[in-house]
């Protein structure tokens, strides 16, 4: 549990940080524009990629916080057992999809702007470093879920040894 309140707290000081620097460069960027009259050749592009570092691990945190959006028509429904392996369900998939689509999958991105060489026109910094976000919140997305799944199953374990202690 120790490892997730750092986690927690190292993903939310970032997230933090990105958004005050994205808040921070728009208004540089309205205030060249309409004070200085020339608007800052760098601001759109990292305001860009702030946002996309910012809206990936802001989804990284928000499933640790477990504030993501779920619909819960069904799990109210259900009995604590199915519950409880309709949750491990869902946080399989989303390992999967994490595992999938944002480890393997910006992986192989971050591959090929590297090897590519494919530069941002305006920062001049390589693009794989502005996908590099992709398998870093693929990575914290699947710790949360695989150490959801942990939780539901401790749970269930220490429930059970509670009720054999009462009998």
């Amino acid at each position: 549990m120790h490892i997730r309140k750092n986690i927690d707290t190292f993903l939310g000081t970032l997230v933090t940080i990105f958004m005050g620097v994205l808040v921070l460069n728009v208004l540089w960027q309205v205030a060249s524009r309409f004070i200085v009259g020339h608007p800052s050749s760098f601001t759109d592009e990292l305001a860009g990629y702030l946002l996309i570092w910012v809206g990936l691990l802001g989804a990284a945190y928000a499933t640790g916080q477990k504030q993501h959006l779920a619909i819960d028509l069904i799990s109210k429904k259900l009995t604590e057992e199915k519950n409880k392996r309709l949750q491990t369900f869902i946080n399989i998939l989303i390992t999967g999809f994490a595992l999938i689509v944002l480890v393997i999958g910006g992986s192989n991105l971050v591959y090929i702007t590297f090897h590519l060489n494919q530069i941002s026109s305006a920062l001049q910094i390589p693009v794989g470093f502005v996908y590099l976000v992709l398998p870093i919140s693929g990575i914290f997305i699947m710790y949360y879920a695989i150490n959801d799944i942990g939780l539901i199953w401790k749970q269930t374990h220490n429930k059970a040894l509670s009720t054999e202690e009462t009998r």
